[in-house]
């Protein structure tokens, strides 16, 4: 699996582990929306009506070895990697939770240039 697919696979696992945490019936919902911003900017945003995850953890997150999960059930590297791998493309990922409604993660990734711009910046 190639890193875009395992930043998107990180984030939508993380969200399908939460939802089956979420004991209400109420309909599980993951949403994936795409848009280009300003013809230079790719935004992707991934939310979810899950639990939500904390405000005094919501900065941990993205740190190594960070987990909420029980032991032998996750690394805490799946996100660490994915900001990782947003960051290299010099791209954002910001998360918004609330707790109780949803979270709510958005990447945002320069439009890869053509090869002869790429060529000429080197």
């Amino acid at each position: 699996m190639t890193g875009n697919h395992w930043m998107f696979m990180n984030i939508i696992s993380n969200a399908i582990d939460a939802l089956q945490e979420r004991k209400e019936q109420a309909q599980k919902q993951i949403r994936i929306q795409t848009k280009i911003v300003n013809n230079n900017l790719i935004r992707v945003i991934i939310n979810d009506n899950r639990p939500g995850i904390d405000s005094t953890i919501q900065n941990k997150i993205f740190e190594p070895f960070f987990t909420t999960k029980p032991v032998n059930q996750g690394t805490g590297l799946g996100l660490a990697i994915s900001y990782q791998i947003i960051q290299k493309h010099h791209g954002n990922l910001d998360v918004s939770s609330d707790v109780g409604n949803g979270t709510e993660f958005v990447i945002e990734i320069p439009v890869l240039q053509d090869q002869e711009s790429v060529t000429s910046d080197q």
